[in-house]
């Protein structure tokens, strides 16, 4: 029998108080972040961490105890994952700024001696932020580790069926919940982690991605009618980012007297971004705002379609997305 390996990519988050500030570092100190050449990189990169470490990072981290769920939620995906695909299959969290980073992860696949590897990130749309970092940090490590396996990158996958199946079920939900409590027609916003609006000028699809996946969602959803838009969180920096952010999003609700629910869909599981800028500030912005009701749906986790259709592009079970920008393809995306 075949032995693969598969390597589920995520950012990582500190596990303590004393991780937030080097997170951070690694965080800031990744090219495709900050795009400065390396000595004043590491200026940055560590003027930022120290200044947010001891500041709004920290403050953040502090409602999750300082430890960040993000590295749980990813082994608990992990588990799902690997009882669907079965024998013959063995995934590996990697997380790409905090432990198990991908040195670690190379180290423990090439002990398993796979045939075959499957790379495969937990960001459903491509950037070069979060994908492409995260595979030339794995091309690095599996160089460094003398890890020389075929090796099979999944890019993207905006509109997977699974995908868009549990959001959709997931904002369901929440959205008939809020209609019964609120007795109003909620607006959904589709909130997403911000970019530079440089970044997307180079050609990166994230953003047109992410407008792929709220289009497919909406549709699934089926509701004629619809309110709904999509927004961006998460800013920082003098920069212009893409826009409307979610707190411009949330001040239309207040003049509009109408109720919200953000559904976060680059997101695949909770963490700092969905259980304290949305649940904590995102909601109080909206009490102070008059938004006349307020709800998060929550990502799409383990469940059981998203699980069913990675495990699908793991098998390789699909081949093409007409969704799939003609950008895309330099992120190495077999769909």
């Amino acid at each position: 029998m075949t032995k693969s390996a598969v390597v589920l990519f995520n950012l990582g988050g500190p596990d303590s108080e004393d991780a937030i500030r080097p997170f951070l570092f690694n965080f800031f100190m990744d090219k495709n972040i900050i795009g400065a050449p390396q000595a004043i990189r590491w200026m940055l990169a560590k003027y930022i961490s120290e200044k947010r470490g001891r500041g709004a990072a920290r403050e953040n981290y502090g409602y999750l105890n300082y430890c960040s769920p993000l590295l749980e939620n990813t082994r608990a995906q992990a588990k799902e994952l690997q009882a669907v695909l079965g024998d013959g299959f063995r995934v590996f969290p990697c997380m790409r700024y905090w432990h198990p980073m991908a040195d670690e992860v190379a180290q423990q696949v090439k002990t398993y001696a796979p045939d075959n590897i499957v790379l495969l990130p937990l960001y459903p749309q491509y950037s070069t932020a979060t994908t492409k970092s995260s595979f030339e940090e794995w091309d690095r490590a599996a160089q460094a580790a003398g890890l020389s396996v075929p090796t099979e990158k999944i890019g993207c996958y905006p509109v997977d069926d699974g995908f868009i199946q549990a959001s959709a079920d997931h904002v369901r939900s929440v959205y008939e919940a809020l209609t019964v409590e609120t007795v109003k027609k909620p607006r959904i916003l589709f909130s997403a982690h911000g970019l530079p609006e440089s970044v997307i000028k180079k050609g990166d699809p994230y953003q047109g991605q992410c407008e792929q996946t709220a289009a497919a969602i909406v549709a699934r959803l089926a509701q004629p009618g619809l309110d709904w838009s999509l927004c961006y969180q998460s800013r920082v920096g003098p920069k212009k980012w893409i826009g409307p952010s979610t707190e411009e999003a949330l001040r239309r609700a207040g003049q509009d007297k109408v109720p919200v629910l953000i559904y976060p869909l680059a997101f695949t599981q909770e963490h700092v971004e969905t259980l304290v800028e949305i649940e904590i500030e995102y909601r109080a912005l909206a009490e102070t705002l008059g938004v006349p009701g307020f709800a998060r749906a929550p990502t799409v986790g383990t469940h059981p379609a998203f699980i069913a259709g990675l495990a699908e592009l793991v098998r390789g079970e699909k081949k093409s997305t007409p969704a799939c920008p003609e950008s895309c393809v330099k992120c190495g995306c077999r769909l």
